[in-house]
């Protein structure tokens, strides 16, 4: 349903991920601040599939490729507009997210279009729903995980690792149509009161570390907001 030319790639099934991919590409606690979490199959999946998609734009040598996970619609209205506003904006080592809201994301801006504004937040949100990914960006995250240890929204939030610009996109176009589609796997995860206790507990410390990372990166290579925007 998008309103420009697409494909739909294969992505990888967790129920299918054999121990050897499992044991090659998972390592826990492989960077720093530690991701306390162990990782499900259809986690380590997901993050699979997202490196096939950042391999594809890198192999065909595309100036950027626009991901959007199948459980995406979009606002048929507004978004062609911002989509055409924030391509014309972005550089080859951007990495822009449209998020599905705007809550627990907030940044400077650093350009705007017509309607689009495109902010720099020190702590991207999570959730993979829909990224313009430049060739630039798309190859630095494939070296930074060819081994991960957590999702892959979490390893997108480090930029100190990857060195890719990570911005978000406003307004919002896009909203998830999961539970229409039938729910979602990722999640469903059965956990005890205190393994939920836990994730409460370690999530804020997590973010707070990831944020003060990467203000320093940016700090210590001259990494200005205004830096890579055409």
């Amino acid at each position: 349903t998008l309103p420009l030319q697409s494909e739909i790639l294969p992505a990888c099934d967790g129920r299918s991920l054999g121990p050897e991919i499992r044991a090659l590409r998972y390592r826990p606690h492989l960077h720093r601040p530690r991701y306390p979490f162990a990782l499900s199959d259809s986690e380590i999946a997901c993050f699979l599939s997202h490196r096939a998609a950042w391999q594809a734009i890198v192999d065909r040598n595309l100036e950027a490729g626009l991901i959007v996970e199948d459980d995406v619609a979009t606002a048929d209205e507004d978004f062609t507009t911002v989509l055409t506003a924030v391509t014309d904006m972005a550089g080859p080592n951007d990495y822009v997210r449209f998020p599905r809201w705007e809550r627990g994301e907030t940044g400077e801006p650093v350009r705007s279009s017509g309607p689009a504004t495109v902010i720099e937040p020190f702590l991207p949100a999570l959730g993979m729903q829909m990224q313009l990914v430049g060739r630039e960006a798309a190859a630095r995250l494939l070296a930074a995980t060819e081994s991960f240890d957590r999702p892959v929204d979490s390893t997108v939030q480090m930029q100190w690792l990857h060195g890719a610009r990570i911005l978000s996109a406003r307004p919002i176009v896009i909203r998830e149509i999961d539970r229409e589609l039938g729910g979602t796997v990722l999640q469903n995860k059965t956990m005890s009161l205190g393994q939920k206790l836990n994730h409460e507990l370690q999530r804020p410390l997590m973010r707070w570390a990831v944020r003060h990372a990467n203000r320093r990166w940016r700090a210590a290579t001259g990494h200005s907001g205004a830096e890579g925007i055409n």
